[in-house]
């Protein structure tokens, strides 16, 4: 945030991603990073606040050992966005400010020891503070999966929770039925995921319910969650407030932001998920359903249209092979969909090859498997493995007259007015032809091969 030094810590060796700056030296002095400026007043801006022409940052004075100069260089009481709002639905819940500040070092704790990571020690942490009108686990997790995609969108961070590039603290209060007070809150930390953040703060609820209904008071603490027993433990009490002393950081010079940078900066948002999806629902005829899920995130709604423009299919289609198949392929290996070695040119050219007829459905499923696992090209992988569509009347007739020879009983069933045993001798086709028959043209021998089958029956005495 305030020096030279790589945002690339988790790719890094422990403690060298640092400089004079982030190790506090003697006489080191902090610049500000100019584009993390204009990311949080960006990310600001999506959150429809206002920006205050002056900001600036602060010193913020603690006893925790994660900076080395022992002081965080924060905003306080000129934040660089005030007052915006994040609509879900019809509810609209306040965004009280977005500040810009410096993270801390890591540290790996033991029986007698700590181990210390400065690497992270002093790349831009930028914060987002709601206000409390957030009513349920439920709405807690839809805010946070929509800030979570608005900062992927604009490209701010990555956002991935388990990383530590998107974390979440929450404040947990309750109040009786009707009271607009709300009691003693707790604030609970340690969730790197969304599902963390909706069972850790349903758990809360609970527990404070029950503290209170038992006749107790809740007291003011920071909870931390753990996953494996799914509970919220004590971590330190918070029964009176920190003071920080915090004052004007004497080192960096205040900042000015015209309206004619923020006018220049608004320009440059983008089309967020909600307007993203509803453009896909109108345009393309999606489903509400598909339309959200390849709008929530940029890289994924990019990979969608790109294929589209690549290849003369249905948006229905292009859906389908990326939401089921390709998906599926990509969480077991816990990819984002722009790691995914089967690009956008590469699946147009797959469905290209089924619609065109060399590949059946299933049979490009196998090749897709095949794309994913190796980065090939379809028509490569179609010619090497044979694993082209048969059209050939003949060699399909001759799977057909064995598969009605081993099959006795499917005759009798379609003989017999069972319509649905050419489907099962379809299936005994396609098995013999490995999936490579075409799949109409093998219905309809299956088809015909039945019907001689049914004629010769009748004529006999």
């Amino acid at each position: 945030m305030f020096c030279g030094c790589p945002a690339d810590y988790q790719a890094a060796e422990p403690n060298t991603r640092t400089c004079p700056v982030c190790l506090g030296l003697p006489g080191a002095l902090p610049v500000i990073n100019r584009r993390a400026v204009e990311y949080t007043v960006l990310t600001g801006l999506a959150l429809n606040c206002r920006i205050p022409e002056f900001t600036k940052f602060d010193r913020k004075n603690y006893p925790y050992p994660d900076l080395m100069k022992g002081y965080q260089i924060s905003q306080y009481d000129l934040p660089l966005a005030l007052d915006g709002q994040l609509g879900l639905g019809r509810r609209r819940i306040g965004v009280e400010r977005v500040h810009l500040e410096e993270d801390g070092s890591y540290d790996d704790r033991g029986e007698g020891y700590s181990l210390v990571d400065v690497n992270r020690s002093g790349v831009p942490l930028m914060e987002v503070v709601s206000k409390p009108d957030m009513r349920s686990a439920e709405e807690a997790r839809q805010y946070l999966t929509l800030l979570h995609s608005i900062v992927q969108y604009l490209g701010v961070s990555t956002g991935n929770m388990q990383d530590g590039n998107f974390r979440c603290d929450a404040n947990v209060s309750i109040r009786p039925v009707g009271s607009q007070i709300l009691g003693t809150r707790t604030e609970v930390k340690n969730m790197n995921s969304f599902r963390a953040v909706y069972q850790a703060l349903e758990y809360e609820v609970v527990r404070q319910r029950e503290v209170i209904e038992d006749g107790g008071a809740v007291v003011q603490e920071t909870r931390g969650w753990i996953e494996e027993r799914e509970v919220t433990v004590s971590q330190r009490s918070k029964e009176y407030a920190h003071d920080y002393r915090y004052f004007p950081e004497p080192d960096l010079p205040p900042l000015r932001i015209g309206p004619e940078r923020v006018a220049e900066l608004a320009a440059e948002l983008p089309e967020f998920a909600p307007q993203r999806s509803a453009r896909f629902q109108a345009d393309l005829a999606l489903s509400g359903y598909d339309a959200d899920l390849l709008a929530g995130s940029r890289s994924m709604a990019n990979y969608f249209e790109t294929t589209l423009t690549l290849r003369d299919a249905t948006a229905k289609e292009v859906a389908n092979w990326m939401l089921g198949d390709l998906a599926r392929l990509l969480n077991q290996d816990h990819r984002e969909i722009d790691a995914s070695p089967v690009t956008p040119q590469r699946l147009a050219d797959l469905l290209a090859l089924v619609a065109d007829g060399t590949l059946s459905t299933s049979l490009a499923k196998t090749v897709l498997e095949e794309m994913y696992a190796t980065g090939g090209e379809p028509a490569d992988i179609v010619r090497e493995q044979g694993l082209g569509q048969i059209s050939d009347t003949g060699a399909i007739e001759a799977a057909v007259a064995e598969a009605i020879a081993a099959n006795p009983k499917a005759v009798a069933d379609y003989i017999s007015g069972k319509d649905t045993a050419a489907r099962f001798l379809m299936g005994q086709v396609m098995r013999l032809t490995k999936g490579q028959a075409q799949p109409e043209l093998a219905l309809r021998l299956v088809q015909e091969g039945l019907e001689l089958q049914k004629t010769r029956g009748s004529l006999e005495p």
